[in-house]
């Protein structure tokens, strides 16, 4: 049973998923979870930042001269988050995926910070991003290392995009800020690249969850 036309464009999209209860079930839901990990991050990073950890001989930070970079990583990120709410507006899909892989890569971030934790690199140069920096608490947070949460989100962001040159867009800027958080001594290598391992499949998983027993769209459809 099909619940979505084959070019489906903003209210009508959301208004025919919203006819299904599972779709509606896992949509509130999903609202209540992020919003209780939101309330908990700063606890959990005022938390992580008491704890204590090798520092990592990093030889392709000892390469890299540190600088401030924080307006490109915010800049990056930020543009590519606000074309994702601009393509959820007219696709639930998207707006699922990403709600529900975000949710588990959060929670798998927390669990290897804790067990893998360090000592921010040598030289770290303190993130400038008003926005992201709300969940931290009051201090600034240098132990949230293993692995990266930006190279994470917006790796998480290219995934969950549809259109081509969105996803092109979204790579293009994915590879800029981890480089870029390589340069400012933020992360370590190992940081960077975990990022990109761990989040592939924990969004299948996320993804195979949100979408499961209300959408029947093929979320390949560009228009969407």
């Amino acid at each position: 049973m099909s619940i979505l036309t084959p070019n489906p464009i903003g209210d009508f999209v959301w208004q025919k998923a919203w006819q299904f209860p599972a779709f509606r079930k896992k949509f509130i839901l999903g609202i209540i979870l992020v919003l209780i990990l939101l309330l908990t991050f700063p606890y959990f990073f005022q938390t992580i930042q008491q704890h204590s950890g090798p520092v990592l001989n990093d030889w392709v930070l000892n390469q890299i001269p540190a600088q401030d970079v924080s307006l490109g990583i915010f800049l990056s990120i930020w543009a590519t988050a606000l074309l994702l709410v601009i393509r959820a507006r007219r696709s639930p899909a998207i707006f699922m995926m990403f709600i529900y892989s975000y949710l588990i890569v959060s929670l798998s971030r927390m669990i290897s910070i804790n067990l893998l934790p360090l000592d921010p690199p040598v030289g770290l140069i303190p993130l400038i991003d008003p926005l992201s920096n709300a969940f931290y608490g009051k201090t600034f947070i240098t132990k949230d290392l293993f692995y990266s949460g930006h190279t994470s989100t917006i790796f998480l962001m290219f995934l969950c995009l549809r259109r081509r040159w969105d996803r092109l867009f979204a790579f293009i800027s994915t590879l800029i800020v981890g480089s870029l958080l390589l340069v400012q001594h933020v992360h370590y290598t190992i940081d960077v690249l975990g990022a990109f391992v761990f989040t592939y499949p924990l969004y299948w998983l996320g993804k195979k969850f949100a979408l499961s027993g209300w959408n029947t769209l093929t979320i390949k459809d560009n228009k969407a």
